[in-house]
C-alpha cells in the first residue's frame, strides 16, 4: 500500500480529509513548525489511545507498532504550528473528557472505560468537524476565485489522533506483515490469485 492508497483508507476511514496529507505525501518537511515538546509521557499517553482504537488481537495492536512516537514525528515534521496546538492541546483535553466521564485519567482508566470515552470523542469530532467544513466552505471558494492560498483551521483533536494511529500501524513492521498480508518484494504477478471473503488486504 503506496501513501495515496493509505491516505485514501484513512480519510475513508475517519470521514474527512487527513490532516497533513499533503505534506506526509512530499515526505513531512512542514515549513515553519517546530518541535511540539512531546514527553515521555505524552507517548505513552498516545500509545494507549491509540491501542484503544486498535487493540491487539490474532494480530499485534497500535501500541506494538509504537504509533505514539509515530505520532509525535508526524505531528512534528508534517502538521503547521495551528494543528500542532490543537494536537497538544488535546492530549490535555482527553484527561479532562475522560474525567468528566469516569473520574479518572485516561492512563487511570480501565480498557472499557477509555474505549467510551473514544467512542463519545469519535461522536464529537465527527459533528464538530463537519460543522466546520461547512462554515468554512465559503472561504475556502472565495480563496480559489481570488487564486489566495487557503488554510483550513486544525480538526478536532480526536480526529487527528485516530488518522495518525491509523496511519502509523499501516506504515509499521507489524501492521504491514501481520494485521495486512504481505508478499515480500520481490515476487511474481498473478492476476489470478484466489480471493476468499474475510480476507485481509494486501501489503506492498
Amino acid at each position: 500500500m503506496d501513501r495515496r492508497e493509505l491516505l485514501k483508507m484513512v480519510a475513508l476511514l475517519t470521514g474527512g480529509v487527513v490532516v497533513g496529507g499533503e505534506v506526509f505525501l512530499t515526505g513531512c518537511t512542514a515549513p515553519g513548525t517546530a518541535d511540539v515538546g512531546f514527553t515521555p509521557a505524552n507517548i505513552s499517553l498516545l500509545d494507549e489511545i491509540g491501542e484503544t482504537i486498535l487493540p491487539a488481537t490474532s494480530s499485534p495492536g497500535a501500541k506494538a507498532a509504537q504509533v505514539g512516537d509515530f505520532m509525535r514525528v508526524m505531528v512534528t515534521d508534517c502538521y503547521n504550528q495551528k494543528q500542532q496546538e490543537a494536537f497538544n492541546n488535546g492530549l490535555t483535553q482527553i484527561d479532562e473528557e475522560s474525567k468528566k466521564l469516569n473520574n479518572k485519567t485516561f492512563m487511570e482508566s480501565t480498557p472499557e472505560q477509555r474505549k467510551a470515552l473514544l467512542i463519545n470523542l469519535e461522536k464529537v469530532a465527527r459533528q464538530q468537524d463537519k460543522d466546520q467544513d461547512t462554515k468554512e466552505e465559503e472561504k475556502k471558494e472565495q480563496a480559489e476565485r481570488e487564486k489566495k492560498e487557503y488554510e483550513a483551521p486544525p480538526k478536532h483533536y480526536f480526529t487527528m489522533m485516530k488518522q495518525l494511529t491509523l496511519m502509523g500501524f499501516f506504515t509499521s513492521k507489524p501492521g504491514a506483515t501481520q494485521a495486512l498480508r504481505h508478499i515480500p518484494v520481490p515476487g511474481k504477478y498473478d492476476g489470478d490469485y484466489p480471493y476468499k471473503k474475510g480476507d485481509k488486504a494486501w501489503a506492498e
